[in-house]
């Protein structure tokens, strides 16, 4: 290469470096996407939640890259399958940081998975999202940790039970409850709740999780004639429950029965049980009623549904996407507000505004949860055969509480909503 060339490339070389450093060029750092990195159950016992958790979260990445990313970068997901084992996701979100490098964190989807997280997090001092964990921060109280799931504590939206029961007048209350660490805190909370309204327990019984024969306990409860009927159940106990109330009857004294049933609120549980939901109080997040008809949360959900076949994720996704979207949302709202990626930036600003999402809008109050909860109490109504396309309707799901998300009044007794 002759020196004139030489002298040439040295010239033009020097001229970018002073462009780059100037502002005048984009940086090399400029070019490259925004790394978000979680994990999340894609395999194990609560793969059904987390692939649709992931889809939520892959919808949305896609949207704002369709915008441009953000800061003028594109963001990319960095995802490990955790099995929803939490022996495993303590080395993932090392691996996150320490090997991929990533600039923001998002938590493993559900409680179990998540809890070893949060330390982790505190102890590097990175912002974490978290993904429908349940009071993962009441402990640790890091100030950097920010939860989507719509409650503070779980145990208090479930007075809206026994308000309902206070309502029609019932006195007696029969317990049925999955012997696992959340359903005792629910069913827990809910005697304390019974007792304030004055309620008398004539029936309990936890067992085990993996039962599937109900039969003699739909008989005993029967038998002690209840008022009403609280039952806190995951989601194959709870199916093998609402079969069971079908096959044999309910006690014809029982004014309103349900609670916290995890997993009807899935399409699958739904298209399978079919009528025989009718007249069941369930807790809910989201259902396609007026109340909730946030900005933004139709479009996301008929983008969702066109995915989720292909995805192996929950068909209607209304317990958990728009939740998870919302994730990406405050993210998002977060750092193009303070056009930073700094985690305590970041923090500061999500601490100190409130986040339109199409989950509604989110203040975050103490330990990163909700200010505001919003945990809806509904009445299965008026479902018939086992299409999946009429829970897309309103009036199937009926939000009873709270107040200011009513959509209709409770129908009673059970046996008359049943019926219906």
């Amino acid at each position: 290469m002759n020196s004139q060339k030489q002298k040439w490339l040295y010239v033009v070389g020097h001229f970018i470096g002073l462009a780059m450093l100037c502002g005048f060029l984009p940086q090399v750092q400029g070019q490259q996407p925004i790394k978000i990195g979680l994990s999340v159950a894609q395999t194990g016992g609560t793969a059904g939640g987390g692939k649709s958790a992931l889809l939520a979260l892959q919808i949305w990445r896609d949207d704002v890259n369709a915008k441009g990313g953000l800061l003028g970068r594109k963001v990319e997901l960095v995802v490990y399958d955790d099995q929803g084992n939490p022996a495993l996701t303590p080395g993932i979100y090392a691996k996150l940081l320490d090997i991929d490098k990533v600039d923001l964190l998002i938590g493993p989807y559900a409680t179990i998975a998540g809890a070893p997280v949060v330390p982790l997090a505190k102890q590097r001092g990175k912002l974490l999202m978290g993904n429908f964990g349940t009071q993962l921060n009441r402990a640790v109280h890091h100030d950097m940790y920010f939860n989507n799931i719509p409650w503070n504590d779980p145990a208090v939206p479930f007075e809206n039970f026994f308000q309902l029961a206070n309502s029609v007048g019932a006195k007696t209350v029969a317990f049925l409850s999955v012997d696992q660490e959340f359903g005792q805190l629910v069913v827990n909370a809910a005697k304390e709740h019974a007792r304030k309204y004055g309620m008398q327990t004539v029936y309990e019984q936890k067992y085990p999780a993996n039962t599937v024969d109900f039969s003699s306990m739909m008989r005993a409860i029967q038998a002690a004639k209840p008022d009403a009927l609280f039952l806190s159940t995951y989601p194959n106990d709870g199916v093998a429950i609402v079969r069971a109330i079908n096959e044999m009857g309910m006690a014809s004294s029982v004014k309103l029965a349900g609670g916290c049933m995890v997993g009807l609120q899935y399409a699958n549980n739904m298209e399978s049980l079919g009528p025989m939901l009718n007249g069941l109080i369930n807790y809910h997040f989201y259902v396609p009623e007026k109340t909730v008809d946030f900005p933004g949360v139709r479009e996301f959900l008929a983008r969702y549904e066109q995915l989720a076949p292909n995805a192996g994720a929950d068909r209607l996704g209304y317990f958990l996407g728009p939740f998870t979207y919302a994730i990406g949302q405050a993210l998002a709202e977060a750092i193009t507000a303070t056009k930073s990626l700094d985690d305590k930036v970041l923090a500061n600003y999500l601490h100190t505004h409130e986040i339109q999402t199409v989950a509604g809008p989110v203040r975050y109050g103490q330990d990163g949860e909700w200010a505001a909860p919003r945990t809806l109490f509904i009445q299965y109504r008026g479902i018939t055969g086992h299409d999946v396309d009429q829970f897309r309707q309103p009036g199937k799901q009926v939000i009873l509480a709270p107040s200011q998300y009513k959509t209709g009044d409770l129908v009673w007794p059970f046996e008359k909503a049943h019926a219906q």
